[in-house]
């Protein structure tokens, strides 16, 4: 295949995954003014409903904005030779493959990350703040814009850094070696995320004595399950929308709950909620999406290196220079269909882990206090109770809302 046709192929994927997901994107819109379903008409009454369809035209109207301008910026990207000029640019620092690289990378993320903040500051503080969610400052918010770059830079950096390592040492073996390491790497986030992620953004604190903490006791004590780690996260200084999640294995688990989360359920809600939660960790379900990651993440690393120091792949997006680098780039886009793929399996796998949570939750504790606690959260956060099939079976990773009453009330 020459460079251009395979030039060709690449902007003819990112064409065809623009205008499929524009395509979702209207289907799923045109079902906004459906009646809410019979067994969900107690979640919003006739004022909160029309302030729901609201938010999400606007969302949707932002949305294809973004994306539009998006697209633009990235086919003129690529119809103007925009890698061949950072490749340029990084080559001006240094003649080291892993400096190159980290230049290469460091300037697009940086530079992208920098065109999408105006995007980012306007739904935080103009959409997200009318419609009641926003509680960010600007100064989190900037913060935050920091933070993650510096998180990029540190993990995302070591880890590209030592790829590259591994390609100069042992060639087209590298992915091996890479594998390994990212392995480990997913294995210790699993373990640690919440002892060393979550606390640059968030203070947790444990949840403190009380009928709340003695009730979660109770429910654990009666399923088995081994529960020293219970805490609370300032969500509330970011936004009003709840959540609570399970985290790490072995003795770093620990379930986490938003302070949000707290002050809009009531107690039998939150531990209903807990309940979900544990029956994720009871039915191996974080094992098993770990599991699939890395054998996913094998899959690709490996079809990477046989492509990896294809000159034809540089060619195509206009550099004479074969390198890692630009390799990656190019094989990230022709990769595009098949992470597709596996993008749906895995949300129906992980839409399939919902109902099983769901069903734990139900038969070691009650189904009326999880339904109840699914409606809250759903009205509290104005969500969508009539999304278009195609749009659920392409986007989501939970069952909606019915799929869930539905099911708990079989």
């Amino acid at each position: 295949m020459s460079p251009e046709t395979l030039f060709y192929l690449i902007i003819g994927i990112i064409l065809f995954n623009f205008a499929l997901d524009k395509f979702l994107a209207h289907l799923n819109a045109n079902k906004f003014k459906d009646p809410i379903p019979a067994e969900l008409v107690d979640v919003y009454d006739a004022e909160e409903y029309a302030k729901s369809q609201d938010y999400k035209k606007v969302k949707y109207r932002f949305g294809l904005w973004v994306s539009s301008i998006s697209i633009i910026a990235t086919l003129a990207f690529f119809f103007f030779d925009g890698f061949a000029y950072v490749d340029a640019w990084a080559r001006s620092f240094s003649d080291h493959p892993i400096l190159i690289a980290l230049a290469f990378f460091g300037i697009i993320m940086f530079a992208s990350d920098i065109l999408g903040t105006p995007f980012a500051y306007y739904n935080t503080f103009v959409i997200e703040e009318k419609f009641g969610f926003n509680k960010t400052t600007r100064r989190t918010f900037f913060l935050d814009k920091i933070k993650g770059w510096l998180m990029a830079a540190i993990l995302g950096g070591g880890i590209l850094s030592l790829i590259i390592w591994f390609y100069q040492v042992t060639g087209k073996d590298f992915w091996l070696y890479a594998w390994g390491a990212v392995a480990f790497f997913a294995i210790v986030m699993n373990m640690f995320y919440a002892r060393i992620i979550v606390p640059i953004f968030n203070k947790q604190t444990p949840l403190e004595p009380g009928s709340l903490r003695s009730q979660i006791e109770s429910y654990a004590g009666k399923v088995g399950f081994s529960l020293k780690n219970i805490f609370v996260i300032d969500g509330s200084k970011r936004s009003t929308k709840a959540n609570a999640y399970f985290s790490g294995f072995g003795r770093e688990k620990r379930i986490t709950l938003y302070d949000t989360l707290i002050k809009d359920l009531e107690e039998d809600e939150i531990v209903a909620v807990l309940a979900h939660e544990v029956g994720h960790y009871k039915r191996k379900h974080i094992i098993v999406n770990l599991i699939v990651s890395v054998l996913t993440t094998g899959f690709t690393l490996w079809l990477f290196s046989l492509f990896v120091d294809n000159s034809t792949l540089s060619a195509a997006l206009g550099v004479s220079q074969p390198s890692f680098h630009i390799g990656l780039i190019a094989f990230g886009v022709l990769y595009t269909p098949i992470s597709e793929v596996t993008g749906l399996l895995m949300n129906y796998l992980s839409r399939k882990f919902e109902y099983q949570a769901d069903n734990y939750a139900k038969t070691t504790y009650a189904a009326p206090p999880l339904i109840s606690a699914l409606k809250k959260l759903s009205k509290n956060s104005l969500s969508n109770l009539t999304p278009h099939p195609a749009y659920v079976f392409m986007h989501y990773s939970h069952p909606t809302l019915l799929n869930r009453f539905q099911n708990l009330n079989r």
